[in-house]
């Protein structure tokens, strides 16, 4: 017995010393990891911040290597992947974090958004629309459904995208419903397409009902109208929506002088303008007045002065272009090729911008081809920007 206790005595130093060498070099290990991943956490931050981003995935991917637990690398990796359109491994990094058991909540939430950006990216709208509707009642869930929003905008897929722009609305996110109005309006479209109109009709009158004061229900319905030989009609809906939407009578205008010449109903139509004139001296309201003008017979005085008026509210260069058109030069020899070059120099002046992009076109867009944004073209021409 006291030989055994000798022996437990005489190891218990040896214990010790044993167990002070291994935690040493725990430590020296851990220090010398730890000194590994912020370095190179480090370089790829300040390669990243030089726009060098082929340098910055190197050396997070040295970062992941030295460290793989951690997420946020994780993150970062598959942010960079994803910016520089290498979505295929973004999404293998994405896919990796979520597959991994120890990942908190919240940052499986995340990786899932980060998925569903991937597929965004890639254009895989069926991956994305899945990845997306895991989010639901998660934090991501806004940013989800806007994200949602886009896809079935994309897709086309006109009664999805009014169920989630309704759960926006109701969580608080915003109006949306000048965006409903002109899902309607893509269905009536779809509608008339296949030649059921009055289905097409009552999609309208419904984009109506949901946003008044968006001018597009009024023009598709009076296009329509017309289509079926309802001039009359057409006009009245044209004039009601320049009461609505005061901006959109640049647009407007020149509709509702083809409606009126064809319902023989020119009187009234051509006060409305002239009064709208009045308020908004546009080159566009300008032209449907010369042209209901004109509808009556000799005109052509007429539209020489209404556009040297214009030219006394408005330094206006297509105006000018217009003028010259119907007057007679000193070198009347020389007038085709002035009025050729100054039609040309016209040209950019009567487009339309997309004030969200900048996206110049030479026809109204209700949904801008650059940026995708609703309504954001102004019914004014470049020139009166």
């Amino acid at each position: 017995m006291a030989f055994d206790l000798s022996l437990m005595l005489l190891a218990l130093p040896l214990v010790f010393v044993l167990g002070w060498l291994a935690s040493r070099m725990d430590i020296r290990q851990l220090r010398m990891e730890s000194r590994q991943a912020p370095k190179a956490y480090f370089k790829g931050l300040n390669f990243l911040l030089n726009e060098q981003q082929d340098q910055a995935i190197d050396a997070f991917i040295e970062a992941v290597q030295n460290d793989p637990d951690t997420s946020e690398l994780h993150f970062a990796l598959g942010n960079l992947f994803r910016r520089r359109g290498e979505y295929e491994r973004a999404v293998r990094v994405h896919q990796h974090l979520l597959s991994r058991g120890d990942l908190v909540t919240d940052d499986r939430h995340r990786a899932q958004h980060a998925l569903a950006l991937d597929y965004l990216k890639a254009g895989l709208l069926d991956r994305a629309e899945e990845a997306l509707l895991k989010l639901e009642g998660t934090r991501f869930e806004a940013q989800a459904r806007l994200a949602l929003l886009a896809n079935y905008e994309r897709s086309r897929d006109w009664e999805q995208a009014a169920g989630v722009a309704r759960k926006l609305e109701a969580a608080g996110q915003g109006s949306f419903a000048g965006r409903l109005a002109h899902y309607l309006c893509e269905q009536a479209a779809a509608q008339q397409a296949a030649q059921h109109t009055d289905a097409a009709g009552a999609l309208l009158q419904q984009a109506i009902a949901t946003a008044p004061q968006t001018p597009r229900p009024h023009v598709d319905l009076a296009a329509l109208q017309r289509q079926q030989g309802q001039h009359s009609q057409a006009a009245a809906t044209l004039t009601e929506a320049m009461r609505q939407a005061p901006p959109a009578i640049p647009l407007i205008a020149p509709l509702l002088a083809a409606a009126a010449i064809a319902a023989q109903s020119i009187g009234p139509a051509l006060a409305l303008l002239k009064t709208c004139y009045e308020q908004v001296p546009s080159i566009d309201v300008l032209d449907a007045i010369v042209t209901l003008e004109a509808s009556n017979g000799d005109a052509a005085l007429s539209a020489r002065q209404w556009y040297a008026h214009h030219l006394e509210k408005e330094p206006s260069l297509v105006a000018a272009a217009k003028w010259i058109a119907g007057e007679k030069l000193e070198h009347e020899q020389f007038h085709p090729q002035v009025q050729r070059a100054l039609d040309h120099a016209v040209k950019p002046l009567t487009r339309y911008r997309c004030a969200a992009c900048g996206f110049e076109a030479k026809r109204h867009f209700w949904h801008c081809p650059g940026c995708q944004a609703w309504d954001s073209y102004p019914a004014l021409r470049v020139e009166e920007l």
